[in-house]
Parts: structure tokens; sequence; C-alpha cells
């Protein structure tokens, strides 16, 4: 389309010119903001650029204000500010859609300016799927004022009133003299609104919109496709230097000494403070291989981890928790089970799960005596801003944190970790410092999620109703290190110099479900695991916080009751959902999966190669997800495919259903590698998951031959949800459901390795 084209031709042109702007030293606000009027990118990377004149941005950020959210350049372009970062979904797009719609302006003349603590509102960053759910609302009250006030201003100057006046690509004219207009640009171009948002000016009704709701390609792919568009990784800064960090050899080691008198290449600095050891060089290649080889003597403590899966997952069943909370308890669930005609009493296990990005953490900082500016590629600039300030002992006006895109954070990966370390880097020189992770960092070191062990307990009646659910989780918090980089305490760099103590808090284990049963109980419970922090295994939470865990927990005992009923899976799910939304998103998945209503398993799957189908369903912080999982597996090796996914996705109106589809798409292929190859592997005293050998991940010839996806509830009167995660919940559960349909064989611990399917079936041989 040509908005489409504009918006490539506006990024592949003007954004490498932008980047390249970038300055070294001190910056000022007015001076950053008056370089804005040069933008024309469609989507903007905030980044450190030359001063002009007039600018509209705020000298203050102050979310009251109109000026904070948006602004009209002198030609008309728009620029809107947002406190969100774009993690790969396509929200930059959807925000851009929403201002070119209330404004009534093409897409290619706004710009969106994200994630930059100098000159975004505060608006905690991108995370649990907030993106639209936060920042749509916004931008969209932003526009409406903005578009009621340059009417309002058109018809003084043209001596009309707002009713006469109509509105066209940035031009307003006379609707009976349509050759009377005025721009947007002429009425304030470059000037402040000086307007405070309220409540009184409403967005447009759907039925007005032009881009909203439309399937319109995303704005960055063009330049990612062809290599143009500008990461994290390649801002450069006059006179940068480069860092390496060595972190202990084991877990809880700690530093004796740098053996002296060594020297590198282009060695600038050896940086110590208590157990924290970084490297600086002139160059990349010699900070790489001075880390390497820098020798140090570090202490050999008592082995920390349990030495084993099995050992591990047997510690949390028998630990004696540090807390434990029933969050759920309706009925009198041990008389229920006492009294039922028949009881199923299983366990499910599952592993130590890194983020993994593609590629590992980098950041720049560049710490002067007066201030410091900090380029990270995570989700939440601004709390970390705070961190900085607290490392650095400066107030937080003084720290600048910016956000460059980089491979992704679906969570607390090491985005953070990787801009702490380069601020102490850069501290030890007060000069700019780039610092690169390893892959080995990046796999190693960055936070797990968090492993659980859980007990489903279930009773039928006589009638093979069920009567009972009992759920008993025990693992280790998913906030030991914190969901957030709030303090300098929640850094590894913090709690390697030590004196600094992270903010770790109780995250609660349980499935979201909304069954009804007339007993049901969920209890978690926490084992204590603070010792980890400065170690490759701390827990943080992982994309969709242990709803993956939870959900493969008490959707596949769902299944089992089902089995053990002798009924069909979707049937007997639906006899246990009262809402009206749960209901019809199961039966949206089955209806496009052409469900066959039956038990499971599959008395067709029989011989070398079998074939399944299964169900799994969760809500999430209102959106709702059903779906279908069909997989072929032989026998013989243990090797299996999903050859098919339907997904029926519920979180009300859809602002740009292209966007979400890859966003599901992207889910189910990230969930799906979670479900059959990814596990942490460690011995009693460090992670050897240390590479793509040693943590594999899915890979090409396991895509799915069909993703097919279903948008309920995609209604203009529906409420924006929130689609960044709940589709990856289901996901090992309804794998785990197919195999079985197929197999006859239930797995309960995740991955789902061929070892573990010839495991599985060499067991039902011997028992049969």
């Amino acid at each position: 389309m040509k908005n489409a084209d504009l918006n490539q031709q506006a990024n592949q042109a003007n954004q490498a010119d932008y980047l390249d702007k970038a300055s070294a030293g001190s910056w000022s606000r007015r001076a950053f903001l008056g370089s804005l009027g040069a933008m024309v990118v469609s989507f903007a990377v905030p980044t450190t650029a030359g001063a002009s004149e007039g600018a509209a941005w705020p000298l203050v950020v102050n979310p009251e204000m109109l000026d904070s959210w948006l602004a009209v350049l002198p030609d008309g372009r728009v620029v809107a500010s947002v406190g969100k970062i774009e993690a790969g979904m396509g929200i930059g797009t959807s925000f851009v859609q929403i201002i070119a719609d209330e404004l009534d302006v093409p897409m290619s003349a706004v710009t969106v300016h994200m994630g930059d603590t100098a000159t975004t509102v505060d608006q905690r960053g991108t995370g649990s799927s907030n993106g639209i759910i936060t920042g749509a609302p916004v931008m969209r009250r932003a526009g409406a004022e903005a578009r009621h006030a340059l009417l309002a201003m058109a018809a003084q100057k043209l001596n009309v009133t707002v009713a006469e006046l109509s509105v066209k690509d940035g031009v307003i004219s006379v609707t009976a003299t349509p050759e009377r207009t005025v721009k947007y640009g002429d009425l304030i171009g470059g000037k402040r609104f000086e307007i405070k948002m309220g409540d009184k000016i409403k967005p447009k009704q759907a039925s007005q919109y032009r881009y909203v709701g439309q399937p319109i390609p995303r704005i960055d792919i063009p330049p990612k496709v062809v290599g143009q568009y500008k990461y994290l990784v390649d801002h450069k800064l006059p006179g940068m230097l480069h860092g390496r960090v060595i972190r202990p050899p084991t877990a809880g080691a700690r530093l004796i000494s740098v053996v002296p008198g060594q020297h590198f290449a282009g060695l600038v600095k050896i940086v110590t403070r208590g157990d924290f050891v970084g490297i600086i060089c002139r160059r990349e290649e010699q900070a790489v291989r001075a880390a390497s080889a820098l020798k140090i003597n570090w202490t050999k403590p008592e082995p920390m981890f349990s030495a084993s899966y099995d050992a591990l997952y047997s510690k949390l069943r028998t630990a004696t928790p540090k807390i434990s909370k029933v969050l759920e308890n309706v009925g009198d669930v041990p008389a229920a089970l006492q009294a039922a005609a028949k009881q199923v009493d299983v366990e499910y296990e599952y592993p130590f799960q890194s983020h993994a990005c593609m590629g590992p953490g980098c950041a720049i900082a560049d710490v002067r005596a007066d201030g410091a500016t900090v380029w990270m590629g995570g989700q939440k600039p601004y709390g970390l801003r705070k961190a900085v300030a607290e490392l650095l002992e400066m107030k937080s006006e003084q720290v600048r944190v910016t956000w460059l895109p980089g491979p992704g954070s679906y969570g607390m990966n090491d985005a953070d970790d990787a801009a702490m370390d380069a601020a102490v880097l850069s501290h030890a020189v007060q000069q700019p410092v780039r610092l690169q992770y390893s892959r080995a960092d990046g796999i190693a070191g960055d936070p797990k999620g968090p492993p659980v062990v859980t007990r489903m307990r279930g009773g039928l009646d006589a009638n093979g109703k069920m009567i009972a659910y009992d759920l008993e989780a025990r693992g280790y918090s998913g906030r030991i290190r914190p969901s957030g980089t709030d303090s300098a305490g929640d850094s590894l760099a913090a709690q390697l110099i030590g004196g600094m103590k992270a903010n770790s808090t109780n995250l609660f284990q349980a499935s979201d479900e909304n069954y009804v049963f007339p007993h049901k109980r969920k209890t978690s419970h926490l084992v204590a695991w603070e010792q980890s922090l400065t170690t490759g295994l701390r827990t943080a939470h992982l994309r969709d916080p242990d709803g993956m865990a939870m959900c493969f927990a008490g959707e596949c005992f769902i299944d089992e009751m089902a089995h053990a009923a002798g009924r069909d899976p979707v049937a007997f799910r639906l006899d246990y959902l009262t809402e009206k939304r749960d209901r019809e998103v199961i039966k949206a998945a089955a209806l496009r999966a052409g469900w066959e209503e039956r038990a499971s398993p599959n008395p067709r799957s029989k011989g070398p190669i079998v074939r399944g189908r299964g169900i799994s369903y969760a809500p999430r912080a209102g959106t709702l997800v059903a779906m279908v999982a069909e997989v072929e597996v032989n026998m013989d090796s243990g090797r299996f495919r999903v050859t098919r996914f339907v997904v029926a996705h519920d979180c009300g109106y859809v602002i740009n259903p292209m966007s979400l589809a890859g966003t599901l798409e992207a889910n189910l292929i990230q969930a799906m590698s979670r479900a059959m190859y990814e596990e942490v592997r460690f011995t009693s005293d460090k992670v050897t998951s240390v590479d793509w050998n040693t943590y594999p991940t899915v890979s090409m010839t396991d895509i799915p031959d069909a993703i097919d996806i279903v948008m309920v509830n995609n209604e203009p009167k529906a409420k924006s949800l929130g689609a960044g995660e709940p589709s990856t919940r289901p996901v090992a559960a309804v794998i785990a459901n197919a195999l079985f349909d197929a197999t006859g064989v239930r797995l309960r611990r995740v991955p789902f390795t061929p070892a573990s399917l010839k495991a599985a079936f060499a067991g039902r041989t011997k028992s049969a």
C-alpha cells in the first residue's frame, strides 16, 4: 500500500543518518528536543542528536499536558511520544495507526518516539502485555485533544465555526468552500499547545477509522529485511571504549585477587569492585582476548545447586517452604476427595529455562562527573534510571536512560544487567564504554524462568462428574531477581559488588482458569532461593511468568480427568465453564480445527507413525485463548512434530490484525521450543548450558505445516486487551495432550524430548 511504501522509504533514507548524529559528550534536554524538528522517520529510535531551533517538545515531561505526548512540526508532520518500547510485536505501528486516525493525517506523517527517560512520559516501560492496554488509550486521547485544538485554531483563522470545517491528510478546509484551507503545520508547527489533557474530548468512533483495525504491514520490517534497521549493537560514540565482564567460575565463588602484572594489547583498565571483575580495552577484539586470558584467583565454595533435575524436583517436594499461601479455597476439598468414586493424583515438573535471546545483552554507558547517559535494549528504562543513579551515587535527574532496539526481551533477560555493568565500567574511566556479552554470558548468566513441581488431585463422583480439584505448587519465586530494575541491588553488578540488596518478592504459582467445581483449592509453596542471586540460576520472570508451567499442570490435569471420566476433552471442559467468553473461545478453536468428539487416546493411532490432537485453554488478564494442536509421532525414535496449531484468541478489538497474527505465530513457535527442547543444564556448582548445543531450541524443521488463527470478539465495542503473552500459556499443555491422544502415554515433565518419549513408551510396555 502507498503509506507502507512511504514509511519504508522514510526509515531507509533517514534512520541511519539520524543515529549517526549521536554525540558522546554532555547533552541538554533543550538541545535534544530541538533536534526532533529534523526527524522524518515513521518509527523513531531515540538517541542523542545535535541541536536545532523551533521544536514543539516540552522542556519538562508532564503527563497531564498534551505537549508531553504529541507535537506538530512546522511541515505538518506529527511526533507522538509514548512511554513504551517496541519489543518486536509491532506496537510502534499500532501507535502510528492510532495517531494517524485521530488526527486525520497519513501514517507516513507520523513518528512515534519511545522509551527515553529524558523526553517520554514514564509509563513503567513495556511488560505484562500492557503495550496496547496502557499505551493506546493515551495515544487516542492525545490525538483527539490535538485535533480538537487545531480545529478551534483553524475556525478562528478562517472566521468560521468548527462545524463548518473538515480535515483530510493534515489539511483543514471549509466544507462549503474547500479552496479555503490551512495546514496543521501553519497553525502550530514548532509551537506548544499548552493544553491540559482531559476527558471531555472524546476519541473517534470505530466507524470513522481509516487505519485502525486494518492489517497494515509493520513499518519496522522493511529496513530489517534489507539490513538497514539500526539496533543498539550498531550504535557508536566518539572515543568509545569496549568492555567485558568476568563472572565467578562457580556458584558463590568470591574474588581473592587478579594476578598482578598482566598486560594485554589495548588494555585501558582492569576494574574490580567486591566480586565484580571487568576489563576495558580500546577495541572490541582486544577486550574479548583480554577477558579470556585474564588470570584471577577465586575461592572454591561448597556446591550450591542440586546435581540433577531428579534431585532438584525431589528437593522442591521435600523442602520446608519459606512462605505458603492458599490462593483459592471453595467447599471442602479433603472431604470431597475422600468421598469420590474415582481419584486422580499426579505430579507435573517444569524446569529452569533461559531467555536465550537471539543476541546476548549489550549496552553503552557514558558516565561523567556531572551525569550519566545509558543506552539499553531492555523493556523498562524508567526504573533502570533510578538504579543507575543509585549505583553511581547520583540523583535520578542526572541520569538519562535511552532505549534502543535489541534482540527482544521477553521478561527480565540480561539487558538491564548489561546496562548496569556498562555503567560500572564507564564510571571507572569517565569515558563511554560499550559492554557486549558473549553467547555464554547470555545463556548461562541471564536470569532463569523458575522450576516448579505441581501436584494435582481430583475426584469424580459415581456419575463421572468432577467434584474436587486440588492444586499444590512447589517452586522458586520468579521474582528472586525482580521483574524490573528499580534499585541498584536488583542488578547482578550490584550484587557482585556487595552491600546492595535485591528487592526480591514472592510470585506465587497457580494456574489461571475459570472452571467451576463444587470443591476447589489452590495452594502455592515458595522455597527460599535468594542465595542464587549472584549465579546463573537466579530466577526471574520469563515470558508469561509461571503461566506456561502452571497451565501445563492445570490443563493436562483437566485432560486426565476427562480421560478418567471417559469423556471428550472439549465437552468435559465446557461442562465446567459458565462464562460465555470462555465457552465461545473453546468452541471457536474446536470448530476451526474440525474437532471430532470422542475420548482420548485416539483409537485409530496404530503402527510406527501415530497421530493425535489435543486442546488447551487459558485466560490471562482478561484475554482468553484456546488452542488445538495436531501431532505426528514416530514410535520408534520418540521424535514428533506439531503439524498444526489452531488458535482462538479473544483480546477484544484488534488494532492491527496482521501484527496480532505475527505475535501469535511467534508466541506459538517460542513456546513450542520451550515445550520440546528447552531446559537449563547444570551441575552442582555451575550452569553448563552455554550455547545452542547445550541449550537447544526449535529449528526450521520443527515449524508446523499450518497455523490457523481465529480472532474472537474482534468488535469495536470490545475493549482492546493484551496479546503479547497469553498465547504462550497453553502451548506445553496442548502439545502434551495431543501426544497422549496419539500415543496413550502421558508426559508430565517438560521438555518432551525423544528420550523422554521413548522412556515413557518403554514404561508403558513393561506395565502392560
